[in-house]
């Protein structure tokens, strides 16, 4: 018979800013989080200090047990979290994968929120890929988690539009807060007897591997349109660069443009208060925010009030 008042005693597993609005729905919530597993501080800034992960301070903040092992696949880890007597684990961007002792663990087993919806952008970076793919649609997706990397059955996915000027960080707060919202009711859902596990259609299923500094350099021979995807799901980071004379410059803000030019790809045809006018692959783009080496981000009118930038030059990939 389905319990309709059941409260989940709940193992929490996330680490970044991500995890944080839906660590915050369960503290809120009807459920009780018995513990959070988090991975360890790292060295974070300039003076490399030791820094706790998002995750972290939140559930000290709230008296909740915290775990940093630096080994998950151990007989000794699987106990601790044993001795919890968990129903559930809820696991948001933890950034390992959950070994068998682990996942059979609760009852109810593990679920996850996945931001992208599967089985399109499986991996670490799929709010990225989203943006860089020109995708029109996004969304979260609670699923069950199993041994392989996203391939659990989906159990409840949510949409939202991508807007036109959309970056990775824009779409990154949007999603956060999106699966906080679904995993509220995808709880609300099984305490009814009423949330189904769907599989996946793998023939369907495409990557979203981790990003690198080097992923952001630009070939400029893309098209407009492909490359103001490409500077928005680079942005905040690695951000999109080109070299101008042999400094780095990122770029930020674009918008495409169907205007044709015979000049050579990373030419600039325009340079004012607009911001840079770009030759491309097919059509010209526009940036409207730069980062200099070595300086701030900023407008393109403010960077040109004390620096030149002129028709003819050319930015290069590398």
């Amino acid at each position: 018979m389905v319990n309709t008042q059941k409260k989940f005693r709940i193992i929490f597993m996330g680490t970044p800013d991500f995890s944080v609005p839906a660590l915050q729905g369960l503290i809120d919530g009807p459920d009780q989080v018995v513990a959070v597993v988090t991975q360890p501080d790292r060295p974070k800034g300039r003076g490399k200090k030791l820094t706790p992960p998002p995750v972290k301070v939140l559930a000290e903040s709230a008296d909740i047990p915290v775990l940093q092992p630096t080994k998950i696949k151990t007989d000794e880890f699987a106990g601790k979290l044993r001795a919890f007597q968990p129903d559930l684990i809820i696991v948001v961007a933890y950034g390992r994968i959950l070994p068998p002792s682990i996942l059979d663990l609760p009852p109810y087993g593990c679920m996850n929120i996945h931001g992208s919806l599967l089985p399109r952008h499986r991996g670490a970076a799929p709010i990225q890929w989203a943006v860089l793919a020109g995708d029109k649609e996004a969304g979260v997706t609670i699923m069950q988690v199993d041994v392989g990397m996203d391939t659990g059955d989906m159990l409840l996915p949510v949409s939202i539009p991508v807007a036109e000027d959309e970056t990775a960080g824009s779409l990154f707060s949007k999603l956060s807060s999106l699966g906080s919202c679904a995993l509220l009711e995808a709880l609300d859902l099984l305490r009814q007897g009423r949330l189904h596990p769907v599989p996946q259609d793998h023939r369907l299923a495409t990557e979203a591997p981790p990003l690198t500094k080097e992923d952001g350099s630009i070939d400029w021979t893309k098209s407009a349109t492909e490359l103001s995807c490409f500077v928005r799901g680079m942005d905040p980071w690695p951000a999109a660069y080109g070299f101008l004379e042999g400094k780095r410059f990122r770029f930020f803000m674009p918008v495409a443009s169907d205007l044709s030019s015979d000049l050579a790809p990373g030419t600039i045809v325009q340079a004012d208060k607009n911001g840079l006018l770009l030759a491309t692959g097919a059509g010209a783009l526009l940036i409207r925010e730069i980062q200099p080496e070595g300086k701030k981000r900023m407008s393109v009118a403010a960077y040109l009030c004390g620096h030149s930038l002129k028709a003819g030059q050319r930015f290069l990939s590398e």
